[in-house]
C-alpha cells in the first residue's frame, strides 16, 4: 500500500505554491537588475546601499540576471526535477546576503530600496526552503523519456569547478579584507561578502552532479548559469576601467570567466543536442 501511494505522490509536479513564489520573486530581480545596470553611479540613492566601483554593482546584477532566467523557468516548468537543483543555491545565496546585511547595517541607505531589500532577504531563504521541502515528496528520481546521462568525467570536472568557486567565494565572504588586497577590482567588506555570495551559486549547483547525472535535471539551471556568466563577461568589458590590471589576479579572473563561458556553453549545447537526438530516436 505504501509503495503504491509513494508512486502516486512522486509525480514530479511543480506545485502552485512554487510557481507563486517564483512569480513573487521575479519582479524584485527585474527591478534590482535594472537599477544596478542602468544607474550604477546612483546606487546609494536608488538601491539599498552605495556600491563602488560600478563593477561590483554589475557583478551582483549578473546573479539577478541568472535568477530571472531560472525563476522564469520555474513558472513555466511542469516537472520539479528540472528546477530542483536551483533551490539549494538560492537558499545559500539569499542566506549569505542576509548575513552580510546584518554584519554591515551601517553601510545601507535609509530608503525604500533598503526596506524592500531587508524584507526580501529576511523572508526569501525561509520561503524557498519551505517550498523545496514541500516539493521533496513529489520528487521523482527516475530519468524522463529521452534523458541523457552526463559522462562521469564531465560531471566530476564541473563539480570540481563548482567546489573551487564555492571555496573561493567562502574565503572572500569570511575574510573580505584579505580578499580586497588581491581582488581584480576594489572591494569593501560589504561588497566582498556580496561577491562571495555570488560565487557560491555555481558551487552549490555543480556539486549536485556528483549524485545525479541526468541532463534533464540541469537543462534549466545550467543555461541560467550561462546567462549569468555572459552578464559577468559583458560587465568586465563595459567596466574594464574598474579593473586593477597591475594585480595578477585580474588576468586570472578574466581568463577563468572566459574559459567558464566556453565550457558551460559547450555543456549546454551538448546536453540539448544529445537529448533532442535521443528523443527523435525514440519516436516510432
Amino acid at each position: 500500500m505504501s509503495s503504491t501511494n509513494e508512486v502516486g505522490v512522486r509525480d514530479d509536479r511543480v506545485l502552485g505554491a512554487t510557481r507563486i513564489l517564483a512569480l513573487v520573486i521575479l519582479p524584485f530581480l527585474l527591478v534590482a537588475a535594472f537599477l544596478l545596470y542602468a544607474f550604477p553611479e546612483r546606487t546609494g540613492e536608488l538601491f539599498a546601499w552605495p556600491i563602488h566601483p560600478p563593477l561590483s554593482a554589475y557583478f551582483l546584477a549578473s546573479a539577478y540576471v541568472g535568477g530571472i532566467w531560472f525563476f522564469g523557468a520555474v513558472v513555466r516548468e511542469r516537472r520539479w526535477h528540472r528546477v530542483q537543483h536551483g533551490f539549494p543555491a538560492v537558499i545559500v545565496f539569499a542566506t549569505a546576503l542576509l548575513v552580510a546585511t546584518l554584519l554591515h547595517l551601517d553601510r545601507f541607505s535609509a530608503n525604500l530600496s533598503f526596506a524592500v531589500w531587508m524584507v526580501l532577504y529576511v523572508t526569501t531563504p525561509f520561503a524557498v526552503a519551505v517550498v523545496a521541502l514541500m516539493q521533496g515528496r513529489f520528487a521523482r528520481p527516475e530519468p524522463e523519456p529521452g534523458d541523457v546521462v552526463v559522462p562521469g568525467i564531465v560531471a566530476v570536472g564541473l563539480a570540481v569547478i563548482g567546489a573551487a568557486a564555492f571555496g573561493f567565494g567562502a574565503t572572500v565572504f569570511l575574510v573580505p579584507e584579505f580578499a580586497a588586497s588581491f581582488w581584480p577590482w576594489q572591494l569593501t567588506p560589504l561588497t566582498g561578502r556580496v561577491t562571495g555570495a555570488v560565487l557560491s551559486l555555481t558551487g552549490v549547483v555543480n556539486v549536485a552532479l556528483l549524485w545525479g547525472r541526468r541532463w534533464s535535471a540541469f537543462r534549466v539551471i545550467f543555461p541560467a548559469q550561462l546567462v549569468s556568466l555572459a552578464a559577468i563577461a559583458l560587465s568586465l568589458i563595459a567596466r574594464r576601467d574598474d579593473l586593477i590590471w597591475e594585480r595578477p589576479a585580474t588576468g586570472v579572473f578574466v581568463a577563468v570567466v572566459a574559459s567558464a563561458l566556453v565550457a558551460y556553453g559547450a555543456f549546454v549545447v551538448w546536453g540539448g543536442t544529445r537529448m533532442r537526438s535521443t528523443t527523435r530516436a525514440r519516436r516510432p
